[in-house]
């Protein structure tokens, strides 16, 4: 299996480096390819690309945006088109966002982006590599870098 891993040079942590280092953990033999943009906005085309392009039969998009009003209008921009892009090929592209004002202090911040990236790595596996995974988690509330809700 071809999976695409795509990041930006905006972020403030390797998320894309965490993401691999995850999927390697779990599975084996499969080509993870890499790309890296410079912001979100460009993260939806890349990932097309990926799939388009270099055949990806998943793709994870992993960004940083900050935390002006700015760049969460830009961040949003991106979610739009990562959308637009798993309708136009008809796969999956996994967001994994972490915006800067998330974290209480860079030390959390770090922790969340690391966790993040790695959680979501993990639902890949569970998506594509243990068919049923995801069911048995349905309504448990599971969260992604942050502590878990849990069911009601």
């Amino acid at each position: 299996m071809k999976i695409g891993i795509c990041d930006t040079t905006f972020a403030r942590y390797d998320m894309a480096s965490a993401a691999i280092n995850e999927i390697k953990q779990h599975v084996a033999n499969n080509k993870i390819i890499r790309r890296t943009v410079p912001g979100v906005k460009d993260l939806p085309v890349a990932c097309k690309k990926l799939i388009e392009e270099e055949g990806c039969e998943v793709v994870m998009a992993l960004g940083m945006p900050g935390p002006e009003v700015m760049d969460k209008t830009c961040a949003h921009e991106a979610s739009t088109g990562l959308i637009q892009a798993q309708l136009m090929t008809n796969t999956h592209i996994l967001e994994v966002f972490v915006h800067e004002d998330e974290g209480v202090d860079e030390k959390d911040l770090k922790f969340l982006a690391d966790n993040r990236a790695r959680e979501h790595a993990q639902n890949l596996v569970k998506m594509f590599f243990k068919k049923g995974a995801l069911e048995k988690e349905a309504g448990m509330g599971m969260r992604e870098g942050h502590p878990d809700k849990g069911p009601l």
